[in-house]
């Protein structure tokens, strides 16, 4: 029972057991390969597809940092490859009816795999595309940057509007730290931002469970908790794209998507925090701006949330206060891995905030602390008094 927890990170691939929490786990991913020259890997995981097209896609950017390798060793190996640039110049890819659609468009009728290679947009693209067209998809991360790799949510938009529908778990993982380690340091921040707002993430799944009967699995809190004190323990190193603390954050990245795989939630790595990002990115794109990295935004909204819970503490359930730490200790982690703190950091006005925390709560179908909030009648005076103390 819950053996899981005794195997290393790139042993979990195909387990399956019986779980304390009742139920039978199964992590149906069939490969990972996370360590220095990992994209090496790459021809052997792909070879049960070798008889079909493998469609390699990749931006302008990521082509330059892992797109171009991938291919030749593909083409190397003797694979029949085609490929698919995404050029955005200097703007960011959404994933919206545009990408999805242009995805759709490239992928021929033998295509037997996809093979994505980068980070957040480009690995839910096609995770997305080939859960509806029932093709296998192998990711090649670019960054460490975001906890999706090996979870099977997809967040996309459609009609500007954010949500995260089910797809499909990868078949494969590659992270070669010698790529990751070349990423844009705010990449790097947006995946420790991402990391340190799965501490708010688990109070709000404990909320969920005493004031909401939510389901919880103890096994799968226990794999986020460890990967975050890993994380945690070398965070500093980030700042100087150390390769130890690199493959720390991506592991912790990692381990979250796959607690999010086995209960087939995103609990274990998802809460309130969340919900101000996606409402942050969906006022920037609707306005026709870049927002920020989602992590980034994740990573300043834990704080935010945080404060929530001090102000909340006269009546949470008995046990879950504890489990969040202080804002103030939560702003202090984010600042030694070299991540911002504070919204006004990253630009989000006051107006913008205020109305994040006033409806943050209707973006996802998920009980939350804000909802906590706003059921107990004070979500009104905490947005107004977090945001006073913050924007003056």
């Amino acid at each position: 029972m819950d053996e899981i927890l005794n195997l290393s990170i790139n042993e979990m691939p195909q387990t399956e057991f019986d779980c304390s929490c009742g139920k039978h786990h199964n992590f149906s991913v069939h490969d990972m390969s996370i360590r220095k020259g990992a994209i090496e890997d790459l021809p052997k995981m792909a070879e049960p597809f070798k008889d079909g097209k493998i469609l390699v896609v990749f931006d302008n950017h990521t082509y330059k940092v892992a797109g171009k390798r991938a291919v030749e060793l593909l083409k190397e190996n003797g694979f029949n490859v085609k490929e698919l640039l995404f050029d955005t110049g200097d703007d960011i890819l959404i994933p919206d009816e545009k990408t999805l659609g242009r995805i759709v468009q490239e992928q021929d009728l033998d295509t037997s795999l996809m093979v994505a290679v980068g980070s957040g947009v480009i690995n839910d693209s096609v995770k997305f595309v080939t859960s509806r067209s029932g093709l296998p998809y192998i990711i090649v991360a670019t960054a460490p940057s975001m906890d999706g790799y090996v979870a099977d949510g997809a967040p996309i938009f459609s009609q500007g509007y954010k949500y995260s529908p089910v797809a499909h778990l990868t078949y494969g993982l590659v992270g070669d730290t010698d790529i990751l380690k070349t990423a844009p340091q705010d990449l790097i921040q947006a995946g420790y931002g991402d990391v340190v707002g799965k501490i708010t993430a688990i109070a709000d799944w404990d909320l969920a469970v005493k004031a909401n009967n939510d389901y919880r699995c103890d096994t799968c809190v226990t794999l986020v908790n460890r990967a975050l004190d890993k994380c945690f323990a070398k965070a500093e190193g980030l700042k100087d794209r150390d390769p130890e603390s690199l493959g720390a954050l991506l592991e912790a990245l990692t381990l979250t998507g796959v607690a999010m795989a086995l209960v087939n939630i995103s609990r274990p790595a998802s809460g309130a925090e969340h919900m101000l990002s996606h409402f942050w990115e969906m006022d920037y794109i609707a306005r026709g701006l870049n927002p920020n990295h989602h992590g980034i935004q994740v990573g300043v909204a834990t704080p935010i949330i945080a404060r929530f819970f001090e102000e909340l503490a006269d009546i949470l359930p008995e046990g879950t206060g504890a489990l969040c730490p202080p804002h103030e200790e939560i702003e202090a982690l984010l600042a030694k891995g070299g991540a911002p703190t504070s919204p006004k950091d990253i630009g989000i006005s006051k107006e913008l905030f205020h109305d994040s925390l006033l409806k943050g709560y209707t973006v996802r179908p998920r009980y939350s602390i804000m909802q906590f909030a706003k059921d107990n009648g004070r979500l009104e005076e905490i947005a107004d008094k977090i945001t006073e103390e913050i924007y003056g």
